[in-house]
């Protein structure tokens, strides 16, 4: 844990939460800031920084408990759609340097809707984006 760090406070237990999930590696709570009913976070108790720092074993039990709470907040709260969101560094919209996943439920007809996620394409052409992939191609 990080002394200086609020979301390792908020994990372990040092600041009150609405806590709605617990185990030895990780803490869910509830956003504090929600931006739709039952916005939660994922908050690994160990300390990184971002996806780049956080341990490989920590990281292979993520989807596996990001899908057993998406499963478990659908059936509680009925919404129709859900977006998983995760940002590493403040370009991407990181605000809390601490390794956290948004778990937020989307409504239909919901008046913040458009607001959650505004993609625009980047413009890239075919060839473009043929010349990244070929770049990022691994063995």
């Amino acid at each position: 844990m990080k002394d200086d760090c609020i979301f390792c406070k908020l994990a372990n237990g040092v600041i009150p939460t609405n806590m709605i999930y617990e185990d030895d590696t990780f803490a869910v709570i509830m956003d504090a800031s929600p931006v739709s009913r039952g916005h939660a976070l994922i908050l690994p108790k160990e300390h990184a920084a971002n996806l780049f720092e956080l341990p490989e074993e920590t990281a292979s039990k993520l989807m596996p408990l990001a899908k057993k709470l998406a499963s478990h907040m659908k059936e509680k709260l009925d919404f129709d759609g859900l977006n998983i969101l995760q940002n590493n560094g403040e370009t991407a919209g990181q605000s809390v340097f601490h390794f956290h996943m948004h778990l937020v439920p989307r409504y239909k007809d919901a008046a913040n809707n458009d607001k959650l996620l505004q993609f625009a394409t980047a413009g890239l052409s075919a060839d473009e984006i043929k010349e990244i992939a070929d770049d990022l191609k691994t063995v």
